[in-house]
């Protein structure tokens, strides 16, 4: 089969290799299409992946064709998308349905070759069936759709609080649209970038701030602030207004992967203790039973078309083409999601 294999740093090649192997418990997935992810940026142009050669993405979806041992036949042929995590169901943290916090999991796309390719095998568990109705290049944002409801999912959300939503990216729009559903509002969406919050209001944000604003930042926060406030661009500059456009009371959420150091000053730092507010972080996208309610919610929502998806995708680059990912992204020039579709 063509996979695209990561041999050394931004040196990501399309090649034969051997077709995967079916064992018990699994199933052979033929792939529609599959997503480079923000956190596979780094495995692909910052030295950051585990080891060479890899098959990345963990992002994807597609069709059962084959079923190993032990499962049930009548999934040949059905949609689905991929719960990347392989936890080790006997951790202590696995246990109390923590199961991205256990230590020794494995992950499909990082630890073990993913969907940049033609076919994937997986355990059965981690595969999501989506309904008929679903395009498979939908069923492909089900993971990043699941991040931002795991956050939703593990604090204590209330509909109808008032809603900040810092960095419009595509976890970002996603959590937004999320938020909406379940009844979260009004939401203000903060950004650096017009056309991504111009975005954020094509999809259904009350409100938008930029936040290179002061004067707009600061008549927020003096209408007092958020009550509910997720950060998701993973940057010092959204992880602090988060803190500073906090109601008093309020709950700060931090969703976005770090890369950089922070540091607070002491009035920054202060924002918490004076607005006794609580501060939490989500990591990854589970609950019990595994793989969790985010991704039955999430599969739902996609097949009933409640989330937006077209301004997300940047390109849909051919299979064949996926060599030129590493490029594209050292250019900077990338607008929103690169889309491999495995079928060409």
């Amino acid at each position: 089969m063509r996979a695209a294999v990561l041999h050394g740093n931004a040196d990501l090649r399309v090649e034969e290799v051997a077709d995967p192997e079916i064992g018990e418990g699994e199933l052979l997935v033929r792939v529609a299409y599959s997503g480079v992810c923000g956190s596979d940026v780094p495995r692909l142009i910052h030295n950051g992946a585990h080891f060479y050669p890899l098959v990345l993405g963990h992002e994807f979806s597609g069709t059962v064709v084959e079923v190993g041992t032990g499962i049930e036949h009548n999934l040949i042929g059905k949609k689905v998308a991929c719960a990347p995590l392989v936890p080790i169901f006997e951790h202590p943290q696995s246990q109390r349905g923590n199961f991205a916090l256990g230590k020794g999991y494995s992950f499909i796309g990082s630890r073990q070759s993913g969907g940049f390719a033609e076919y994937v095998v997986m355990p059965r568990l981690n595969a999501v069936l989506l309904d008929d109705s679903i395009d498979l290049l939908a069923g492909a944002f089900m993971e990043p759709l699941t991040v931002g409801l795991h956050a939703i999912n593990i604090m204590d959300f209330r509909p109808g609080r008032t809603t900040a939503v810092v960095g419009m990216g595509t976890i970002g729009i996603l959590l937004m649209q999320s938020a909406k559903l379940l009844g979260a509002g009004p939401i203000c969406a903060f950004d650096v970038d017009p056309t991504k919050l111009e975005l954020a209001r094509t999809y259904g944000a009350d409100t938008v701030v930029d936040s290179r604003d002061e004067a707009a930042v600061s008549a927020a926060i003096e209408a007092g602030g958020y009550e509910i406030v997720f950060e998701t661009a993973g940057v010092p500059a959204a992880e602090i207004l988060a803190l500073k456009i906090a109601a008093g009371k309020g709950r700060v959420m931090y969703v976005g992967t770090p890369h950089v150091p922070l540091t607070l000053q002491p009035a920054e730092f202060e924002e918490i203790n004076r607005k006794e507010l609580t501060i939490q972080g989500s990591w990854m996208n589970y609950s019990a039973p595994f793989p969790g309610w985010e991704w039955t919610f999430g599969a739902e929502a996609l097949g009933n078309n409640r989330i937006r998806l077209d301004g997300l995708i940047d390109r849909v680059l051919p299979l064949s083409q996926a060599g030129a990912v590493p490029e594209l992204l050292l250019s900077k020039s990338v607008r929103g999601k690169i889309m491999l579709d495995a079928t060409r």
